[in-house]
């Protein structure tokens, strides 16, 4: 599958180097089209990989993630050409953390909405699924590293999309009983609003080699 990966810090290289060696071709999109760590990115990750503005990734994808910063993503989302964007999948990893105040970031979005439901707002024609945003990107594309059973949440307003996601999931290594359909894109605010913890936790943990496990 092509796939277009918007952000290049750790979490967009991450998923990006894992999709390629999965078997996909991905471009790394950034607001130019020579960023230097997205080039250095597809020089090491070598064959599948490539670079490119934000809306090169989004031309070339038959899905999209959201790996920017949170209080950017509306910007770097709006910057691709709308007419690539219709039907896609667009996965949400994102989190709309300010950093204005200093640290630790307040959430610029909560309660009343979410990062997710603005892209979606703003972007009818995608089909935006929340995903993988509690957790480090290490743990996303690799689960079976904290050798236990955790979990992974879904927020989405189309059937089809989330099943894309899940079987992506399922190629990440993640059980399907350890993905957790929370319901439409109004169910992000909850993984959204879980960071402000997630960042106390990791204080304390002095890592980030944790995750959520739903017991029942």
């Amino acid at each position: 599958m092509r796939i277009g990966v918007l952000g290049t810090g750790m979490v967009g290289k991450t998923i990006g180097a894992r999709l390629v060696g999965l078997g996909h071709e991905v471009v790394l999109g950034s607001r130019t089209p020579d960023n230097p760590s997205a080039s250095a990115w597809a020089r090491q990750v070598g064959d599948g990989a490539d670079r490119g503005t934000f809306a090169d990734a989004a031309r070339f994808g038959e899905l999209l993630f959201n790996c920017t910063a949170g209080t950017g993503s509306l910007a770097a989302v709006g910057s691709a050409d709308e007419g690539d964007l219709v039907g896609k999948v667009l996965i949400d990893v994102a989190n709309p953390l300010d950093f204005s105040q200093g640290f630790p970031p307040s959430l610029s979005v909560v309660n009343t909405d979410s990062l997710g439901e603005q892209i979606q707002r703003a972007h009818p024609a995608l089909r935006v699924v929340k995903a993988l945003n509690t957790m480090n990107c290490q743990i996303m594309v690799d689960p079976g590293r904290l050798g236990a059973t955790h979990h992974v949440f879904l927020s989405g307003d189309d059937a089809d999309a989330k099943g894309t996601v899940v079987r992506l999931l399922q190629e990440f290594g993640w059980p399907a009983s350890c993905i957790i359909d929370l319901g439409d894109i109004t169910t992000a605010r909850g993984p959204e609003m879980f960071l402000p913890l997630w960042l106390r936790l990791y204080g304390v943990l002095a890592t980030g080699e944790f995750n959520i496990a739903v017991v029942r």
